[in-house]
């Protein structure tokens, strides 16, 4: 009768990699987050990313999970510890250099992408890359081009880069590869990162298009983008001339062209405001996004027109500063075609908007409004309403200019 031999003890190693499994074994979550939000939506819009971020704070994590989720196999290279040759192509010698020239190879990691045919190239410490390696990288990044070697049109590409204060052995990055990044400020979000731990992180997903809104996008985002660079055509380009500034994001027709493809990406998947400015100010940079972004909320408001035309069906905006600039429009309308049933619908529109907002916003068209009547058009009930906040803002502004006067005297 055979003895069963009694079963081996279990290896320290082995043991350790269990506990290592458990550790690993963490889940996702459909949770807002505007970073991974906009990051997805570039990624969408194929155009290469920049992550700014101090070490240590989740970059190479967030890369990696979104690659996962995207279900997009992961090449992650080390822009420092490369020559420039690893990107612009090893040159090799053939039969007949007289006749053949010398090609370029390409590297592994290049030929693995094209035969996958797609994937997520993570391009990680850009930021410790010298000078050379950076003038290498400039046409893999614009062209997706490796010596010989076209990158696959479903390759995209994200670069992570510490501030040169914390990296190691960090250089500026230069003006023409900042050029062409999105560039995306990574910070850590302290209930993100407990949940995380916890074992539970945010799902990155790609932004969902609506088949239905793709033409109106398109046309939106070359309006807002063409209607800003007429009016402020010193906006076209302006390389900074601080060098540390050219490292970052800043107006050149091609980030225009690229902040152009983001809102019409954005228009199409509906995404918030936030997102959108996080992104439109990281490829022009903050001074010309804010006035694009301003330019996007006057594109939203209602044509001065239609509201005289209807007052009573009107719906006007939440916001204090587009409201204004709505009534103001509107006054400017009557102003430009001075007509009674047209100050009569202006006086309409301001009672509604002193029913439903700050009283303070009505003060000044009302009194321009008023400066515009004719001797023969009698004053609409709409003003009695409106008469009182008038007066009390005009007393409260003579007390603060007679307040100002005293102080000045010394009284």
């Amino acid at each position: 009768m055979d003895v069963p031999s009694e079963a081996a003890p279990a290896r320290p190693l082995d043991i350790a990699a269990d506990l290592l499994a458990l550790l690993h074994d963490t889940t996702t979550e459909p949770r807002p987050d505007p970073q991974l939000d906009a990051l997805a939506l570039a990624v969408s819009a194929d155009l290469p990313v920049l992550l700014w971020g101090e070490p240590g704070i989740g970059k190479t994590a967030a890369l990696t999970q979104l690659a996962e989720a995207l279900g997009l196999p992961l090449t992650t290279v080390i822009a420092s510890v490369h020559e420039p040759a690893d990107f612009s192509g090893l040159p090799v010698v053939g039969d007949d250099p007289a006749v053949q020239g010398v090609p370029l190879a390409p590297p592994d990691w290049a030929v693995r992408l094209v035969r996958a045919g797609r994937g997520l190239l993570f391009l990680d410490e850009l930021s410790t890359a010298p000078p050379a390696v950076q003038a290498a990288l400039l046409r893999l990044v614009l062209e997706r081009r490796v010596g010989a070697l076209r990158l696959p049109s479903a390759v995209r590409i994200v670069a992570a880069a510490n501030p040169r204060s914390s990296a190691a052995d960090g250089w500026e990055l230069s003006s023409p590869l900042a050029n062409r990044f999105v560039h995306l400020q990574w910070t850590f979000d302290h209930e993100v990162v407990v949940r995380g731990l916890g074992g539970t992180w945010p799902r990155a997903t790609l932004p969902r298009l609506d088949p239905g809104r793709l033409h109106e996008a398109v046309t939106f985002a070359r309006r807002a983008v063409c209607g800003l660079l007429a009016a402020r055509p010193g906006l076209v380009h302006q390389l900074p001339k601080n060098e540390a500034n050219r490292g970052g994001p800043w107006p050149s027709p091609r980030s225009w062209e690229m902040a152009l493809r983001l809102i019409a990406f954005a228009g199409a998947a509906g995404t918030s405001r936030e997102v959108l400015s996080m992104l439109v100010r990281g490829t022009v940079g903050d001074g010309p996004g804010l006035e694009l972004l301003a330019a996007l909320d006057r594109m939203d408001l209602p044509d001065p027109e239609v509201l005289l035309a209807d007052p009573a069906a009107v719906v006007l905006p939440e916001r204090g500063d587009l409201r204004r600039t709505v009534l103001d429009g509107v006054v400017e309308a009557v102003r430009r075609r001075p007509e009674r049933s047209r100050w009569n619908a202006a006086w309409t529109l301001l009672a509604l908007a002193l029913e439903t907002g700050a009283p303070d916003l009505v003060v000044v068209p009302a009194a321009t409004l008023a400066a515009l009547r004719r001797d023969d058009w009698q004053v609409p009930e709409a003003i009695e309403r409106l008469a009182g906040v008038v007066s009390l803002s005009q007393r409260a502004d003579r007390a603060g200019a007679r307040t100002a006067a005293g102080a000045g005297t010394g009284r």
